[in-house]
């Protein structure tokens, strides 16, 4: 299910407590140290240490892979000690340690080995810490306590790109210094978790004996899931394959003259729109259906990639961005509502988990592919190349995936 932020209830809204408070806070400053590097990494890759843009798309792809796999291995093994606090501790641990030695890196192989250890302590943190929040609440707050959670990232996504243009500004330190000064925020966030969030084992204690009474062979939760679950997967896949990591798109601003300094500005306009238009995406997915949001969202990508392949000026770069964040803001919460509206509630975190490979496994080749375009034939036949997955994927989604009926959508949001 998708995170949106906490909905407006009065004068009367729910303490989420302390779990929930310091985990928002950790996310916040992981997202801030994380974000004072990432949106300046194609930069340096490309200036500071010469690396071709195919080598750029193979880092961030096999990076990206390496998140979203080890998230459903990582869920699994908590559920299975019914211990959460370790692996967040861990997985923050390893990413505030390995991300700033980026600024240490004198080649795109230890660039590489760098950004994989970081995505791994993401991978292994992510599943777990969801748990958490999820045990750390009431059920009636869940949904509270995931949107303020989901806005304290936001925010930080955006406080460390500002941090960034600020010190590259002013000329307090070059890139190198600042990426070393990120190990501050991921320090906090680690002391955060581990001095201040309790484990809570009891409720996943109980659903775990409600859940796993009645035995099922491995094979069932797949046959479950249904052929319209499958179809609706090899289109999320093969729009992945077009969905290269938003890298290039930093790279290609720079290209159009937007300077090295205002870069974290333009990363930071893009989460701004991201926020403000998922909670909105979701709402209008729950009373327009899920696939015309979804063929929307899709749309608004191909046309942002054609328009990255023929603009010509930084201005543009500018308003291609602020319109790529609608298309967060259209998928993020309906794709993941149809997948909900699509499968059996018992077999959701089977058909969560599927998801989250598919994108995993089109990570890497997409990024890939698009790099190899890029410096063969340069960067507006890559473009193109992403649109023309897009619109693929839409008519599949079109001709192969059917439309969810109301009366099955009440019936998803009722057992919700």
């Amino acid at each position: 299910m998708a995170m949106t932020l906490p909905p407006m209830s009065g004068d009367h809204r729910p303490k989420l407590g302390r779990n929930i408070t310091v985990l928002a806070a950790a996310s916040f400053f992981t997202d801030v140290a994380s974000e004072m590097i990432h949106p300046l990494l194609p930069v340096f890759l490309s200036t500071v240490l010469g690396t071709s843009v195919a080598a750029l798309g193979v880092i961030e792809g096999m990076a990206e892979s390496v998140s979203s796999l080890l998230r459903i291995p990582a869920g699994w093994w908590s559920d299975k000690t019914r211990r959460r606090k370790p692996f967040v501790v861990i997985g923050y641990a390893i990413a505030a340690v390995a991300r700033p030695l980026i600024g240490l890196a004198q080649g795109a192989g230890q660039v590489l080995a760098i950004r994989l250890t970081d995505r791994f302590g993401k991978g292994v943190r992510t599943a777990p810490r969801d748990a958490l929040i999820a045990e750390s609440v009431a059920p009636s707050q869940r949904g509270y306590a995931y949107g303020f959670h989901r806005a304290a990232d936001s925010a930080g996504a955006v406080v460390g790109p500002l941090i960034a243009w600020v010190v590259l500004s002013a000329g307090w330190v070059e890139l190198r210094t600042l990426f070393l000064f990120a190990v501050i925020p991921g320090a906090i966030s680690v002391a955060l978790v581990g001095l201040f969030v309790r484990e809570r084992v009891a409720e996943p204690v109980v659903e775990v004996v409600a859940t796993e009474a009645p035995p099922r062979r491995q094979p069932a939760p797949l046959v479950s899931l249904g052929t319209p679950f499958w179809r609706f997967l090899v289109a999320i896949f093969l729009f992945t394959l077009g969905a290269s990591t938003d890298a290039f798109l930093l790279l290609r601003a720079s290209q159009l003259g937007v300077p090295t300094a205002v870069l974290p500005i333009l990363w930071a306009a893009l989460h701004l729109v991201k926020t403000s238009s998922t909670a909105i995406g979701g709402a209008l997915s729950d009373r327009y259906g899920r696939r015309p949001l979804i063929l929307g969202g899709w749309m608004v990508y191909a046309a942002t990639y054609l328009g990255f392949a023929l603009a010509s000026t930084a201005w543009q770069a500018w308003a291609l961005f602020l319109v790529y964040g609608l298309y967060f803001g259209l998928t993020e919460g309906s794709e993941r509502a149809m997948i909900a509206d699509l499968v059996p509630a018992a077999s959701r975190g089977t058909a969560f988990g599927w998801f989250n490979a598919a994108v995993g496994l089109g990570a890497l080749p997409a990024s890939a592919l698009f790099g190899v375009v890029w410096q063969g034939y340069g960067p507006p036949a890559a473009f193109v190349m992403g649109a023309s997955f897009a619109v693929v994927a839409a008519l599949y989604l079109v001709l192969a995936v059917p439309v969810i009926s109301s009366n099955a959508t009440q019936d998803a949001r009722s057992a919700r």
